[in-house]
């Protein structure tokens, strides 16, 4: 079992992340997109999207550097261990705060706003509830062992244990004394990676390194001088006749 979960599950997910990029991408190009509902309802989106943006985004780099980078580089640079446990309990709260109550409105702006609701697919939902489990799953840990708790050094545990899967060869028993929690949302977090390309948390992946080097979009507007051209009715009807008074009595004949 020990080698099933932390063998050969964390492999296997991502061998689905790459392989469904791969297809998505070739197969799906147009598909491969948030799907905006800005369209719907933008008020609580302005809310909502920039506490979770940039709440993953913190916690994604809070994670690559407490997972990936050793615990004895940080030695070396003087963060001795109870500096590191205080920032990373504090900045790590904030940041999951953050995005556990942005997503929280989007979610309750897809669920109460009808038309938002309407384009809300079954997909989206399985989404969010996978999301929002791991989120919530990564707080309960946090908070537990490093807030309510005593502290959990992973540094010892977990982080040797991820970059031996990238080194080889696995060294699963390290996960044997990791707590439930901490279990929980790994799990959790390698099942989002195996969805990941077939929901619309795809855009991800994209960056829009053409927008760099794209030509200038040139709007020009209609020019509404009078006298340049005659107004015209609706969709290209018939133009309005000029302005013009009767020869024989002067009178405007409309």
């Amino acid at each position: 079992m020990s080698i099933l979960l932390w063998a050969v599950y964390p492999y296997l997910t991502v061998v689905v992340l790459v392989g469904g990029l791969v297809w998505r991408y070739r197969y799906d190009k147009f598909g491969w997109t948030a799907r905006s509902s800005q369209i719907y309802e933008a008020t609580t989106l302005r809310l909502g999207s920039p506490l979770f943006h940039f709440g993953i985004i913190a916690v994604f780099f809070g994670h690559v550097g407490g997972l990936l980078v050793p615990k004895t580089w940080t030695d070396a640079v003087g963060i001795d261990e109870h500096t590191y446990h205080v920032m990373s309990a504090s900045l790590g709260t904030v940041a999951g705060t953050c995005t556990v109550v942005g997503l929280a409105i989007l979610v309750g702006r897809r669920r109460f706003t009808r038309a938002v609701f309407a384009a809300t697919t079954r997909n989206d939902k399985s989404m969010y509830v996978i999301l929002g489990g791991v989120l919530a799953l990564g707080m309960f840990a946090t908070v537990r062992a490093n807030v309510a708790g005593a502290g959990y050094d992973y540094r010892e545990t977990v982080s040797p244990w991820l970059r031996s899967l990238v080194l080889l060869p696995p060294r699963t028993e390290l996960m044997a004394g990791v707590p439930v929690s901490f279990q929980l949302h790994i799990l959790a977090a390698f099942t989002l990676f195996a969805l990941w390309p077939f929901t619309r948390l795809v855009h991800a992946f994209s960056a829009p390194v053409g927008y760099l080097t794209r030509p200038y979009v040139v709007y020009r507007s209609r020019d509404t001088r009078a006298g340049l051209r005659p107004a015209r009715r609706g969709w290209g009807g018939p133009p309005t006749p000029p302005f013009v008074r009767s020869r024989r009595t002067g009178e405007d004949p409309r």
